[in-house]
């Protein structure tokens, strides 16, 4: 596997929004861009120079609308950084073409992409420190039918209250214990628009920070790679873990 930081041209002056800044405010956008990274065989054959529009299916075979795994997918993340500027975290099962993917969008970029390879392991009691925005969601409606079928039921957001509880049973969940003294919860709201209306939607958004401990490396190696909750496509579930 792979992770990659992007450093993203926000300018200096939050006043007055450079390309970046703007780009990021839609995450149906950056998903966009950072899926032509993983250009089809054919697409890279047809269009080296990526002069062609943008076509969906020439982009992301195997890597994009599929379960995250270490052979498919990918997972991503913006993080603030000090001064205003931000980063996007990617982490995929491929090698990303950055230059393909930013070829006629360098002025996003302020600086040229970092990639490095990527192999998650983990041992049991470990302790790290972690970070993780995710897409707070619980079903509602998901009763059994007359038929026999249950329902699929409703995704709504978690109120705000809850949003400590719901990271708790996620990390049950997952393999790792959480250190409640040292967790921070920050929530948000982030936009997308992928409508032809216009018409976008906030999803709910809740950025997570702490101290944890690995207590099943298994299942803590899944979500690593899988992602937490809901939302992946949209810049959510991508945790990142450094060792103290």
């Amino acid at each position: 596997m792979f992770l990659s930081c992007l450093l993203i041209n926000t300018g200096d002056n939050p006043d007055r929004p450079r390309p970046g800044r703007l780009w990021m405010r839609n995450l149906y956008r950056v998903h966009q861009r950072l899926s032509m990274a993983f250009p089809s065989s054919s697409r890279i054959s047809d269009d080296a120079d990526f002069l062609q529009p943008f076509i969906p299916e020439d982009f992301g075979d195997r890597h994009v609308h599929v379960p995250r795994s270490p052979d498919t997918g990918f997972l991503f993340r913006i993080d603030p950084l000090s001064g205003g500027s931000a980063a996007i975290i990617v982490q995929s099962s491929a090698l990303p073409d950055w230059d393909y993917a930013f070829h006629n969008a360098k002025h996003l970029l302020s600086a040229p992409p970092q990639v490095k390879v990527f192999e998650p392991s983990f041992e049991h009691g470990r302790k790290y420190r972690f970070r993780l925005l995710a897409n707070p969601t619980r079903k509602i409606d998901t009763k059994t039918g007359p038929d026999g079928k249950k329902r699929n039921g409703k995704r709504v957001a978690v109120p705000a209250d809850k949003l400590e509880e719901w990271m708790y049973i996620r990390s049950e969940r997952a393999g790792f214990f959480i250190d409640k003294d040292s967790l921070s919860v920050k929530p948000s709201y982030v936009y997308i628009n992928n409508s032809k209306d216009g018409k976008g939607q906030q999803l709910r958004a809740a950025r997570y920070e702490g101290i944890i401990s690995i207590s099943d490396p298994v299942k803590f190696k899944e979500a690593v790679v899988s992602g937490i909750g809901s939302g992946k496509g949209y810049g959510f579930g991508l945790i990142s873990v450094a060792g103290i």
